[in-house]
């Protein structure tokens, strides 16, 4: 039943209110002996609880205890201790209407100003593998009560969840008090704060669901990957906010172009493009995260040292680096700059291993907008930092990508598992020509794997594990052939190996490629037309393979 609407001119906005009270109850200490000592020199009086209290009395600071506030010790190995409405009406109650000031008054409660609250370490819980016992011990109850309470109440109050937040909390208190301004971005904060545990909290039981309920071990939950996504596509009530939630790191110059706004905001749990650190060069833009994603997607599809080289999400170059070279990522980004040095132009590079001296010195002399890898070598990043306009990004530790995609429509979302999976040579179907000798199928694998980072209609030639063609992103696989071709030229196309992310629904695409010479194709097959392709490709003496997957990118 909804709340009756009370006369608007009781709830006209406080604006600076003066801190007398504090509540502080914290679990992560950082930052807390500044803000005591602060809030204590200031006169504020401060309540605590449990070993937030006993630290901030070794530090010589007064404080009050909950339970002289509640008359009501902690219970229950501290399970109950804040859920008490000596707490709560001091956070609710609002000090613009009169009956709400008589009612404290009656109940002898006073209000609290300012609410500073952490929740228990629930996520760092499940991270390290501890127990299911102790990860519910951390299901934080009371804390949320407290910061939600006070989020709703931020006219009267101010609620701080963040450490971040301490500084600025303590100028306020001292200047006189909390703005309002000051208390409603507090408030937004602490509301985001708790969706996200609750989110958290949510997936790790739904994960337990899937796992028969009730492991030992938390690290029992690293079961396959699939395993932990299926409750997405089989339970309708089973979404959480997978991998949806984010906090604002920045704001853009602007989006993907300069009338539109554009922010950058990052998964409290992720380990992505938007977790790497820069280590120099100008501000990373919109277009420039969605290249370096789709530079890493293309580069960490190969597990040998590779390089993709990225323009408005489409590939100029892939490459992985010879068996036999001596320095492997190096010549993995000549080959995959050799494609199209033209295109290449102002691209993204992304890396599956460590920038190199010797890679870093042939980039330097390329006018290159940014680089991302798991790491640089000294050497490399003396000599690209030297470029002030170059961005060089170093991927997390664990970088993974997101094992789901979303993708969002007007109103609503699409979600899917990630495209990942690609078929080895060994469950392809020999659909035209001879079977293929090992070097030709190890360069057919490879040819499949980069056909993913093609945006479709996908075909791409490649020769000596580097693509020499491309062609992308056309309304039909004819021009994508076509185009592919022509970006190779005569002399590599021939001899060249081809992919299509799809299959050829006619065989004029086929055609187009056979003609400039291409010695061997895979491609899905599944076409009503498969007989007249497979025909094509037997007159012109071509191997070709169905792989029965397909890899379209939109």
């Amino acid at each position: 039943m909804a709340v009756q609407s009370k006369d608007a001119s009781l709830y006209e906005h406080r604006d600076t209110i003066a801190v007398r009270r504090a509540l502080i109850s914290v679990s992560d200490k950082s930052g807390l002996e500044e803000l005591a000592r602060g809030l204590g020199a200031a006169g504020v009086e401060i309540v605590s609880t449990g070993s937030t209290a006993q630290l901030i009395r070794d530090l010589g600071v007064a404080v009050t205890d909950v339970a002289d506030v509640t008359g009501f010790q902690e219970a229950l190995d501290g399970r109950v201790k804040t859920l008490h409405p000596a707490v709560h009406a001091g956070l609710l109650a609002d000090l613009r209407l009169a009956d709400h000031r008589e009612q404290l008054k009656a109940l002898d409660i006073e209000p609290f100003e300012l609410v500073i609250v952490n929740l228990y370490p629930f996520d760092e819980t499940v991270a390290a593998g501890k127990p299911a016992a102790d990860i519910i011990e951390n299901v934080d109850i009371g804390g949320p009560a407290m910061v939600r309470a006070t989020a709703k109440n931020h006219a009267n109050t101010a609620i701080v969840v963040s450490p971040s937040r301490y500084p600025q909390v303590l100028e306020a208190v001292a200047a006189g008090g909390t703005g309002l301004e000051l208390r409603r971005s507090l408030a937004t904060e602490a509301f985001v704060h708790t969706a996200q545990y609750d989110a958290s909290v949510a997936n790790w039981f739904l994960e337990q669901e899937e796992l028969g309920w009730a492991p030992a071990d938390a690290s029992e939950l690293a079961a396959d990957e699939g395993d932990s996504i299926d409750r997405i596509f089989e339970d309708p009530d089973a979404f959480v906010g997978y991998e949806i939630f984010g906090l604002r790191d920045s704001v853009l110059r602007y989006g993907e172009n300069s009338h539109q706004r554009g922010a950058l905001f990052t998964e409290t749990e992720g380990s992505g493009i938007a977790q790497a650190t820069q280590l120099s060069g100008k501000e990373m833009s919109y277009n420039n995260y969605v290249d370096a994603d789709a530079a890493l997607r293309a580069a960490f599809d190969h597990e040998r040292p590779a390089v993709a080289i990225i323009k408005h999400a489409n590939p100029c170059g892939v490459a992985v680096a010879p068996e036999s070279s001596t320095s492997p990522i190096a010549d993995a980004h000549r080959l995959a700059h050799e494609c199209d040095p033209v295109s290449a132009f102002g691209g993204v590079i992304a890396a599956n291993r460590v920038v190199t001296k010797d890679m870093a010195e042939t980039v330097s002399a390329i006018f290159t907008e940014v680089i991302v890898a798991p790491g640089f070598e000294p050497e490399a990043l003396a000599i690209l930092q030297q470029k002030k306009n170059l961005r060089l990004l170093v991927l997390p530790e664990n970088f993974a990508q997101n094992p789901v995609e979303i993708r969002q429509v007007s109103g609503g979302f699409l979600l899917q598992e990630a495209d990942r999976h690609f078929a080895p040579a060994a469950e392809w179907q020999l659909a035209a020509g001879e079977p293929a000798d090992q070097a030709t199928l190890l360069e057919l694998e490879f040819a499949w794997r980069a056909s993913r980072a093609v945006k479709s209609n996908g075909i791409i030639l490649t020769k000596d594990g580097a693509s020499v063609g491309v062609g992308m992103g056309q309304v039909n696989r004819v021009d994508s052939c076509r185009l592919a071709v022509e970006r190779a030229g005569e002399e590599r196309a021939r001899g060249a190996v081809a992919a299509s992310d799809a299959f050829f629904p006619f065989a004029d695409g086929l055609q187009v490629l056979l003609d400039a010479g291409v010695r061997a194709v895979v491609q899905p097959g599944g076409s009503v037309r498969d007989e007249e392709v497979i025909a094509a490709a037997k007159e012109a003496g071509v191997t070709m393979y169905f792989t029965g997957e397909r890899h379209f990118f939109h």
